[in-house]
């Protein structure tokens, strides 16, 4: 086998069909699964500052108590619905948003993380990415687990 040839068949090795989340070569081909492009728009929207969490009512509810569970983990794909087709994706976010944060301003930031990430990691092309703020967080500054200090000794 020539230089030339060796140095062709490496390239076509690593290349991917052009804006398919398919890899495909010689030695076989490459599927992404709906939960992995869940899981990564899940993480690159909980990296938004004004994120506080992501779910509906329910969601959050049954994520509180497996988060009280030892040894259990975050669900990072909760509150994210994704359709992934060969060469695109679609991602529905559910989430909750801090107090004082521009709704618009997070929503925009969302869709740019999202976006990158799935595409930079995946090669799928995100034609949408829906986002429904459930909720806004309100931090009153107490903390749940302690009782209220009384008011005179």
């Amino acid at each position: 086998m020539s230089e030339k040839q060796a140095t062709s068949t490496r390239t076509e090795v690593a290349t991917r069909t052009e804006g398919s989340g398919v890899l495909v070569s010689d030695q076989g081909r490459t599927a992404i699964a709906d939960t992995v492009v869940a899981k990564i728009a899940g993480i690159a929207t909980r990296e938004i500052s004004g994120v506080h969490d992501l779910g509906g009512g329910a969601a959050r509810a049954v994520g509180a108590i497996r988060d009280r569970i030892p040894g259990s983990r975050t669900n990072l794909s909760q509150g994210v619905g994704v359709e992934v087709g060969e060469r695109q994706a679609a991602v529905d976010l559910d989430i909750v948003a801090e107090y004082g944060v521009s709704i618009a301003d997070l929503a925009v930031a969302i869709r740019r993380n999202v976006i990158g990430s799935v595409e930079r990691m995946t090669g799928l092309e995100v034609t949408e990415v829906n986002i429904t703020v459930h909720d806004v967080f309100l931090d009153d500054g107490t903390d749940n687990g302690e009782a209220d200090a009384p008011r005179v000794e």
